[in-house]
């Protein structure tokens, strides 16, 4: 199998790889061609924030071929469809033979958290076998949430240090379910999953009944009325800020509030948000994310 590459401007990257896949690639993407040079310059902004609209000033697009498809052919199939030339500088580079899925499976490797918890691949499941971790199985899929990021260690952090036992737990933006499975696994008595994405609900669903625990998971019109002894949501600043009256609420008297998704410089205007329900503090930080965690006072008699 081979590779097609070439170099194009920033606003002609998109209709040269959908011309290219027209003409007949398997796929085709673009790069910076700057990559890992002083010239390198970001195209997404921080979250939330809007990407740059004309992309990267110089692309390096990547075409990849079936086997027999001339490079010439397709480049002058191709070029039918665009306004612009492509040119006559491109290459071909051999793609060595690989174990896609393999290779794919290697980048997945078990994520130890705390002192408690382990997030293990279920291609690992054998060689992990442990006694003195909780294993929580889980494999990449379509729903946000494998263990990795930073935000996700935060909160399965407070899961295993804080959360009380036998909880009832709300996970609010549930994505995969890896925060309301590792909540069931570690002692709560229940556990809710709630998130907008029906794939995300169907993704906590599959991947709880892979861990052998029960939980509800459902989208944000199904929630009944009541409230938590815990309410967890690892989303994004600007969601959390707008659903601050209606977490806060779900929130029991004496019931904790744990959020993240902040970045460090978001935490105080995310506190701020929250502050007529509940006094909400840095929990702890890590690569420049935090989690705050707060409790609703009792009520008084």
């Amino acid at each position: 199998m081979r590779e097609l590459v070439l170099q194009c401007p920033g606003e002609h990257a998109d209709s040269l790889t959908d011309a290219l896949i027209e003409a007949g690639a398997l796929s085709a993407c673009a790069e910076d061609a700057d990559l890992d040079t002083p010239a390198e310059r970001p195209m997404f902004g921080e979250p939330g924030s809007d990407a740059s609209p004309e992309g990267w000033e110089s692309n390096r697009v990547v075409a990849l071929l079936p086997d027999g498809l001339d490079a010439t052919e397709l480049l002058a199939q191709a070029q039918t469809q665009l306004p612009f030339a492509i040119g006559d500088h491109w290459q071909l580079r051999e793609v060595p033979d690989e174990d896609w899925v393999k290779l794919t499976q290697s980048q997945f490797e078990p994520i130890a958290v705390g002192q408690r918890l382990l997030i293990v691949p279920t291609w690992h499941r054998e060689q992990w076998q442990t006694e003195e971790r909780v294993c929580l199985e889980l494999d990449p899929g379509l729903a946000f949430g494998t263990g990795s990021h930073p935000t996700t260690h935060l909160c399965l952090k407070w899961l295993q240090t804080d959360m009380p036992h036998d909880c009832h737990l709300l996970d609010y933006g549930c994505g995969s379910g890896i925060l309301a499975i590792a909540a069931k696994l570690l002692g709560a008595y229940q556990v809710v999953g709630v998130d907008i994405d029906e794939q995300a609900v169907q993704s906590t669903e599959y991947n709880a009944l892979a861990n052998g625990v029960a939980l509800k998971a459902m989208l944000p019109d199904d929630l009944p009325e009541g409230g938590f002894d815990v309410v967890m949501a690892n989303i994004l600043s600007n969601p959390l800020k707008v659903l601050a009256p209606m977490l806060s609420h779900r929130v029991r008297p004496g019931g904790h509030l744990v959020l993240s998704g902040v970045l460090e410089r978001q935490a105080d205007e995310v506190a701020a948000a929250y502050a007529p329900w509940l006094a909400m503090t840095v929990y702890e930080s890590l690569d420049g994310w935090v989690c705050l965690a707060g409790q609703r006072p009792q009520e008084q008699s």
